[in-house]
Parts: structure tokens; C-alpha cells; sequence
């Protein structure tokens, strides 16, 4: 009989609960949206649950289409302004409101319900599109991203929420990687789509579209969700606050949603990532650089602000964003180094990559367009077949650490694919590797953070990893701007020293007219060799640390993958008690087998 490694979370004697009856009462507060989806569930019918199915599958959808065009609008959209230089500042205050704003709706969608983080992620997508396509410079553009990617984030955030709501763990990973399938559409769609709205309407109306499209494709799900929880609510299954609770004055009912989604603790975080990413891409461009004050004392103040950050959340604040108990907790832990690193890895390659292929290839709008779609596709696919592997081997570390080792073989070959001579078939097969892996690692990766902790915590804990994860994407995408600012004027002055200063400075800032001198031409030439010597360093860094994700996977427990809804709680999907389902790396088949015989 093999060796098992045992349990022993479930043997321990349960604590006493020494907290008074206000502090339970607030707790039960807090999660009122989880106890109000577990009593959803058990009064969604057969036609009921295909309307959600459905509603899932057209706000997939749209997610799917906005991602799959609106990122091509910027290059454009930026270069109309002079500023083409400054799409990493704009991707990186988009990547901080993207992260920051996960917990934010998280909590949201807990304290109140999943329908109304809805309709406010419906809000702030349509006025953000509004800003943006009404926009008469670049600051507008940036301020309405800003505004935009409050609801994007929500919805990438709920749409994954919905889903560890209503599937068990063995079946989590294949319906969470289904919702990317529109990706495989939009993946060739989305392409035609944005080349003729750039060809034809413009970026303006790029953007301006969605304000219209968005509400349309959310309505469905959030009608479904209200019904199910207005049902649930009448029919008793939803215990409401204790209504012998003393009325709150307005000050007080605010302070107490600030303090259930812990708004100090989000700004705290958000200040002190900004302060220090920020720097990174404006310090070539402001006066004396590095030597600024005020870059020094961003930086300065962006470090303190982040021990502050942890004081608070640790310490004081009452339903911190970041709990003390998830830092003891591995599976979270490498879950969200796992994204970190994987994503600044990726935005260093993939923050001026649409402008690099423009300029380098002689493939027209189109093509280009097709090519920075393909890895999309890749993840998606490759994602789904994870999904399939998990529901039948009910396991996922290993196939999380294969991902990730795939991942870097791909990241390693774009050290020559990203040279001005590579050949459209090396580097689009760089793309389709890097997304097998990733689809596979981005898959099994989520599910096991999620099977590490109560129903209670999975909206958070889902913002958590992901904010981890977007904070590496915001630090890829500012070391990618300090790297452009800082080499990339160089190598235009080594490669076309023959034109003016002004006119480099032209080329610099913008792709289209860049674009307008024909391949062969001294001057295309010059600047395809300046973005190829400038691209090889970003790829080069990227290619180390990916490596760090592989080695923070082998830290990661290998939960099985039941009928439950998490691997701690061994409840259903209604928070009904269940049999209990091995949690442990490995499992002795025999002992269970004689468990369950001595059990019957």
C-alpha cells in the first residue's frame, strides 16, 4: 500500500466563535451576496438555468469583441494626438484601474448581490466608451480607459465569479475556459471588424459602438439574476439583517460599505502602485529624467504607501482586501506569483508588438490584425482542452506545470522571431506555442485558487489573484515603456542618422508615419532595425522571468477535483453538506476503497 500524506484540517476541534452578536451580524453582512447566490441556485428551473447559461454566453461575448478590437484603436488613436510614445503610460494606468478595481467589485458583488455588481459594471463601460469616443485629446482618451476599465475588469472578474457559483470543481475549469470560445470567433471576425471601423468609421466610432452594444448584451444576464434573487428572497431562502439592528444615519451606512469592501485599503494600494509605475515610463520624456524630484519622490512615496497599504490591511482594517490568512494559504500564494510574473513577461513583449509588426512586416492592416488575434485563439483553445483534462483526471498541478514549461519555450523563441529578418511563420508559431501553454496554466492555475478557500471567499480571493496578476501586467507594460523611451530614440539616431533630429522625433511618435515609407526605403529600413534592436531587449528580459511561474507551480497542492463546490468546505453548490473529498497530493486508491467499505 502506498504512503498517503494526511489531512488533518478536518480532525481538528472547530474554534469557539468569541465574537459578539454585532460583529457576526456584520460578517454575515458582508457575505450576503454568496448567501443570496447559493439560495439563486435552488430556484433556477431547467428554462431558468439555459436563460443564465445564456446570459453568460452573450456577456462572454462581448468581453470576447471589446478585447478582440478596442486594443488596436489606441496605436491609432494616440497617433492622431502626436502620442504614440505614450500608449504604455495610458496601458499602464489602464492595467492599475484594471487590477485595483477587481476587489472593488468583488466586494460589491458580496455585500450586495451578483446583479448588482452587474448593472454598475454596465455603467462604467458605457460612460467610459462615451469619454473616449467624444475625446479631443489625449488625456480625454486617457481619462475615459480609465473609466472604461472599470467595467471591463468587472465583467472579466463576474463572468469567472458566475461560474465557481453555479459548477462543481471537476467541471469548473472546461465551463470557465467555454466563455473564451467567442475568442476563437472574434479571433478572425473581430480583425475584419476593426480593420473596416479604421478604414471606413474611425477609431471614435471603434469605441463608440460598445456604449450601444454593451447594454444590449448584459440585459439578459442581469434580468435573469435580479428574477432569481427577488425569487429566493420571497420565498424565504435568503436571511435578511437582523431587523432589530438600530437605523444607521447615511454617514454610517457609507461608512460601513467602506468598511465591507475596505476602500481605504484599495486606494492605499492603488496610490502606492501608481507613484512607483508611473516613473518608469515618463522618466525620458519629463525634464532631467531620473534626476526629476518629483520622479524620486514618486517612487519614495509610492514604497511608503505600500507598508502603509499592509499595516492597514493587516492590522486595522475589518474585512481587508488582502487577509492575513491568505498569505498562509499556498495555493493562493502561487497562484498569484504564477500570474504576476507570467503577465510581466507578457506585456513586456506585448505592449508595442501591433506597432512592431506594422512597421517590420509588409502585411497589410488586415494581417496584422489576424496576427495579434492568434494568440487569443491559441489560449482559448488550448484552454478548453485543459478543461477537458481536468473534469476527467480531476487533478491539475502537473498539467499546470507542463503549461508553464511550454510557455517559456515560447517566450525563448521570440529572442530571434522578433529580429527584423524572422519569417512569418516563426513568428506566428511563437504566438500559437506561447498560448498553448498559457491557455493550459491560465486554466488550472485559477482552479486551484479557487478550490483552496470557502464559497464565502471566492469572489475575493478570485479579485486577489487577478489583482496580483494585472499589477505584473502594469509592471511588464511600464518596464516596456522605460525600455521604448530609453532605447528606442537611440537606436533611430544610430540607424537613420542621415534625417533630422525633428523628423526622428516624428517617426517616434507615430506608427503611421512610420508606415508611409515604402519597405526597402533607407529610412523603413533604418527604423525595422531600430524597433528590432529595441524589441530583443524586452524579449530577452522576459524570456528570465519566465521561468519564475515554473518554479512557484511546483508549490502548488494538487487538490482533487469533486462534486463540491470548493476542496475545504465539502458543500454543494447550494452550501448544502456533502461527502467529504480527498484534498491531499496523493491519494492511496486502496485506503479509500476500505473507508468507504467500513462507511457502508
Amino acid at each position: 500500500m502506498s504512503s498517503i500524506k494526511k489531512d488533518t484540517a478536518s480532525s481538528q476541534e472547530p474554534e469557539l466563535d468569541l465574537r459578539t452578536a454585532e460583529e457576526i451580524q456584520a460578517e454575515q453582512d458582508a457575505h450576503l451576496g454568496v448567501k443570496t447566490v447559493e439560495a439563486a441556485e435552488k430556484v433556477y428551473g431547467r428554462h431558468s438555468k439555459w436563460f443564465l447559461f445564456i446570459g453568460l454566453g452573450l456577456a462572454s461575448y462581448i468581453y470576447s469583441l471589446d478585447g478582440s478590437t478596442t486594443y488596436t484603436y489606441l496605436a491609432f488613436a494616440a497617433s492622431s494626438f502626436g502620442k504614440h510614445s505614450l500608449i504604455s503610460s495610458i496601458q499602464v494606468a489602464q492595467s492599475i484601474i484594471v487590477a485595483c478595481g477587481k476587489p472593488v467589485i468583488a466586494k460589491l458583488a458580496d455585500v450586495t448581490s451578483r446583479g448588482t455588481a452587474y448593472l454598475a459594471v454596465l455603467v462604467f463601460y458605457v460612460i467610459g466608451y462615451i469619454v473616449i469616443a467624444s475625446a479631443r485629446s489625449v488625456g480625454a482618451i486617457a481619462g475615459g480607459i480609465v473609466v472604461y476599465a472599470c467595467g471591463y475588469t468587472g465583467l472579466q472578474l463576474l463572468t469567472q465569479v458566475i461560474i465557481a457559483d453555479i459548477t462543481t470543481l471537476k467541471w469548473r475549469g472546461l465551463v470557465s475556459a467555454l466563455t473564451s470560445v467567442p475568442f476563437i470567433i472574434n479571433g478572425f471576425i473581430g480583425a475584419n471588424v476593426s480593420t473596416s471601423v479604421l478604414e471606413h468609421a474611425g477609431w471614435r466610432w471603434g469605441y463608440g459602438m460598445f456604449a450601444i452594444l454593451i447594454p444590449v448584451s448584459l440585459s439578459p444576464l442581469i434580468i435573469t439574476l435580479y428574477w432569481a434573487e427577488r425569487k429566493a428572497k420571497k420565498l424565504g431562502l435568503v436571511t435578511n439583517p437582523a431587523p432589530e439592528a438600530p437605523k444607521k444615519s447615511l454617514f454610517q451606512t457609507l461608512w460601513k460599505y467602506a468598511e465591507q469592501m475596505d476602500l481605504v485599503g484599495l486606494l492605499l494600494l492603488g496610490a502606492a502602485v501608481s507613484l512607483i509605475l508611473i516613473p518608469l515610463t515618463i522618466s525620458q520624456t519629463v525634464k532631467d529624467g531620473w534626476n526629476n524630484p518629483s520622479i524620486i519622490a514618486m517612487l519614495v512615496v509610492g514604497v511608503v504607501l505600500l507598508f502603509v497599504f499592509g499595516g492597514w490591511d493587516f492590522k486595522m482594517a475589518k474585512f481587508p482586501v488582502i487577509a492575513l490568512r491568505f498569505l498562509k494559504n499556498r495555493a493562493v500564494l502561487a497562484a498569484a506569483w504564477i500570474g504576476f510574473f507570467d503577465f510581466v513577461s507578457f506585456y513586456l513583449t506585448n505592449t508595442y508588438l501591433f506597432s512592431f509588426v506594422l512597421v517590420v512586416k509588409p502585411w497589410p492592416l488586415i494581417n496584422a490584425t489576424y496576427f495579434s488575434s492568434c494568440i487569443s485563439v491559441a489560449l482559448t483553445v488550448f484552454g478548453i482542452c485543459a478543461g477537458v483534462y481536468m473534469r476527467f483526471a480531476q487533478r491539475y498541478k502537473w498539467l499546470l506545470v507542463v503549461g508553464l514549461v511550454i510557455r517559456l519555450v515560447g517566450v525563448g523563441m521570440m529572442i530571434h522571431s522578433r529580429g527584423a529578418n524572422a519569417s512569418d511563420a516563426e513568428i506566428v508559431w511563437t504566438q500559437i506555442i506561447q498560448g498553448l501553454g498559457g491557455g493550459i496554466a491560465a486554466a488550472a492555475s485559477q482552479v486551484g485558487a479557487q478550490a483552496s478557500v470557502s464559497h464565502a471567499d471566492v469572489a475575493i480571493i478570485t479579485a486577489v489573484v487577478l489583482l496580483w496578476t494585472e499589477i505584473g501586467g502594469a509592471i511588464g507594460s511600464a518596464l516596456a515603456g522605460a525600455i521604448w523611451t530609453n532605447t528606442m530614440p537611440k537606436n533611430l539616431a544610430k540607424y537613420i542618422s542621415f534625417v533630422s533630429a525633428e523628423e526622428q522625433a516624428t517617426l517616434f511618435g507615430s506608427i503611421t508615419d512610420v508606415t508611409q515609407y515604402p519597405r526597402g526605403t533607407p529610412i523603413r529600413e533604418g527604423v525595422i532595425q531600430a524597433y528590432s534592436d529595441t524589441m530583443k531587449v524586452m524579449v530577452i528580459a522576459a524570456t528570465c522571468l519566465s521561468v519564475l511561474p515554473v518554479i512557484c507551480s511546483l508549490f502548488m497542492p494538487d487538490y482533487y477535483l469533486g462534486d463540491t463546490q470548493n476542496a475545504v468546505e465539502n458543500v454543494d453548490l447550494t452550501g448544502a453538506p456533502v461527502a467529504p473529498a480527498p484534498t491531499v497530493d496523493t491519494v492511496d486508491v486502496d485506503e479509500l476503497a476500505e473507508t468507504e467499505e467500513r462507511r457502508v
